[in-house]
This record gives structure tokens, sequence and C-alpha cells, in this order.
């Protein structure tokens, strides 16, 4: 218990001291999202299923690439596979999630 709660603190120092870094990092994320987001709005139609298809994979899409560069790297490095690929992908896609739904508009 005293060891998450001295960690907890020391992450939320490193959080305070970092937070424009931890801006930027969550603009790209936003930013690669609606990249993604207008490029399958080309290929989807603008109807709801077109809409549907078209938001979830671009939900999809960024935390798996974004998961795949230390999964390769750990590959050519280990000739197998990265063993937490799937919790940083959870991780990747709630944070995605947090900032789109705190940068959302209702039109």
């Amino acid at each position: 218990m005293v060891k998450q709660l001295i960690a907890i603190v020391a992450l939320s120092i490193v959080v305070i001291l970092s937070m424009s870094y931890a801006h930027e990092a969550m603009q790209l994320l936003l930013n690669a999202h609606e990249w993604v987001s207008q490029v399958l709005a080309d290929v989807f139609s603008v109807g709801q299923a077109g809409n549907l298809v078209k938001g979830l994979i671009a939900l999809l899409t960024i935390p798996i690439v974004f998961s795949l560069i230390p999964a390769v790297l750990y590959w050519i490095a280990r000739r197998h596979w990265f063993p937490y690929f799937m919790e940083i992908v959870w991780v990747i896609w709630l944070i995605q999630i947090g900032a789109i739904v705190i940068m959302y508009k209702v039109v």
C-alpha cells in the first residue's frame, strides 16, 4: 500500500513537471486520429453505417500502429513476440478515447 502511494505521488510529480510534453503527445494523438478519419472519409459513404465503420477503424488504427513500433523493435532484438503488446494497445486506446471525449463538440 505504501509503495503504491509513493509510486502515484512520484508519477504525479513527473506528470506535473512534464505537462507541456504530455500536451504535445495528446495533440499528436488527436492529429493522427483526425488524419486517419479524413483519409477514411474518402473511402466510406456519408451514411450512418459508413460513419460507424470509419469511426471504428479510426479508433483502432492509431493504438495498433503505435503499439507495433515497440513490438517490432522487440522482435528485431529478441526474435519472439512482444509479451505486452495488447496492454500497450489498451493503454493507448484509453488515452485516445479520453482525449477524444474531452475534445468532442456536439454539432
